[in-house]
């Protein structure tokens, strides 16, 4: 693969040879304080035991679910200090999800890597007001988007005079309920010269399975990471919950808190040995 534009996320860079696979996890919504801080500090724990780098990642508002009525998160203000707590007390970067414009500036006073959704991704004003904070910025692939679509979103934020970007693949809609994963969209993507995000959970969700919510299958996260990473990402992305199954969004598909040390262990044993590769 060409060399790509590193990306540094507070303390942590990605995206050249030397740099760790960085890991970017956490819950899918924030929900309480305590929760919160279980979670982050066991990934830190693991990621540091390992070797690899870490962003802390959780979403302040889910404002895409499937009913009116689901758990949408704390909101903005809320989120938001719980996410400066992590922050300040762990010392580690985070990150979280914005929807509109006017949510970049004062999520960017916190977060250090601003996150845009899937089913966002085209939306121009929010990524030129993502660019205009000064932060880097971590797209995901629209799921109704072909690998090379993503150049254009690319060029929207170095437009902006984005001062980083990472492009995340997170599967494609492959008819009704059912995501896969294109892995020539990997070294695609990278081509650009931007480092390359595999979310690993998001990529086993089966949208509306469970009818009026989301499934997934779990199991697969295991395999389709392995995938990734031995392709040359720079990072994976994934969920994770003490109770995937009382988690109040994105349970069916997200790594129990308990497993995943084994699961990022493998990770890590696999970028060192296909580190050479790319």
């Amino acid at each position: 693969m060409p060399p790509v534009t590193p990306v540094s996320i507070g303390s942590v860079r990605c995206g050249l040879p030397e740099n760790p696979l960085l890991i970017i996890a956490g819950p899918c919504v924030l929900q309480t304080r305590e929760l919160t801080m279980t979670i982050a500090e066991r990934c830190q724990q693991i990621t540091a035991q390992l070797g690899l780098s870490f962003v802390f990642k959780a979403s302040f508002d889910k404002a895409n679910r499937t009913s009116a009525g689901a758990f949408r998160g704390l909101g903005m203000e809320a989120g938001l200090r719980m996410l400066e707590e992590v922050k300040t007390q762990l010392g580690v970067p985070v990150t979280s999800d914005i929807h509109l414009p006017e949510q970049a500036s004062p999520v960017a006073e916190v977060c250090d890597l601003l996150q845009i959704p899937a089913f966002l991704a085209r939306q121009t004003d929010l990524l030129l007001a993502a660019a205009a904070t000064g932060k880097p910025v971590n797209v995901k692939k629209g799921q109704f988007m072909a690998p090379s679509d993503m150049q254009y979103v690319l060029g929207k934020l170095k437009s902006a005079q984005a001062t980083g970007v990472l492009l995340c693949e997170r599967g494609t809609f492959f008819g009704y309920g059912r995501l896969v994963n294109d892995m020539q969209a990997l070294p695609l993507m990278r081509s650009w010269g931007a480092p390359i995000v595999f979310d690993a959970t998001h990529s086993v969700q089966q949208p509306g399975g469970l009818g009026g919510s989301t499934g997934g299958n779990r199991r697969m996260v295991w395999p389709l990471a392995r995938a990734a990473v031995a392709a040359g990402v720079d990072s994976v992305f994934l969920e994770t919950h003490p109770q995937p199954d009382q988690s109040p969004s994105d349970g069916a598909n997200m790594v129990p808190l308990a497993n995943v040390e084994q699961l990022l262990s493998q990770l890590g044993q696999l970028a060192e040995l296909t580190k050479p590769w790319f």
